[in-house]
């Protein structure tokens, strides 16, 4: 079921947000996705930070030694799921002001499979290059946005109006939050536990 949502959200979003709209599966499927999902960027900067090396274009590639990447890639996944539940948390808070009455399964839904298309950005880091992370990651997020602003409306259950501005709220939301994961990042590196390289 988790791949039918995948490539439906990629060929006919609009239809597929309706299917997911239709068949509310429980809660643990929406989190099974999210967490077989998230492995994919954790997995992939894990291999390009010690097999191949980030290429920064300034000089030779960066390697990190293989505890380091491990405990960045470990840390990367659990953020990645606290940032989906913390953005499912605001679209379910946010929903009240716009007269909608979703659950907080629906909320889970619509942050899951909007993040999809991020969290599959992952795969561009086995050609870690930065200049092509920065075009690919560019591309993950306008998709991303897109699905935003096409499933409110629909996961929701409100006009397509209210849905605009909505959905333009939890964009907001959803880059002050990753501010604040970009500078929890910066603290718990102050303290010590930042990358070590090769």
């Amino acid at each position: 079921m988790i791949l039918n949502h995948l490539m439906g959200l990629y060929t006919h979003p609009k239809e597929e947000w309706h299917t997911i709209e239709k068949n509310h599966e429980a809660l643990r499927s929406s989190l099974s996705h999210v967490l077989l999902i998230a492995l994919i960027p954790a997995i992939c900067t894990y291999l390009a930070s010690t097999m191949f090396g980030w290429n920064l274009g300034v000089s030779d590639p960066l390697f990190l030694t293989k505890q380091s990447a491990l405990m960045m890639s470990i840390s990367m996944y659990f953020g990645l799921i606290a940032g989906v539940f913390a953005l499912a948390y605001l679209a379910y808070w946010m929903a009240k002001t716009f007269d909608a009455q979703p659950s907080y399964t629906q909320a889970i839904e619509l942050a899951a499979y909007t993040a999809t298309p991020l969290f599959m950005v992952g795969l561009a880091a086995l050609y870690p290059a930065l200049w092509f992370m920065m075009i690919v990651g560019l591309v993950g997020l306008t998709y991303s946005v897109y699905l935003l602003y096409t499933g409110v409306p629909i996961i929701m259950n409100i006009p397509e109006e209210k849905g605009f501005i909505y959905a333009s709220s939890v964009v907001t939301a959803g880059l002050v939050l990753l501010v604040a994961l970009m500078a929890s990042s910066v603290i718990l590196w102050s303290f010590g536990l930042g990358p070590m390289y090769q």
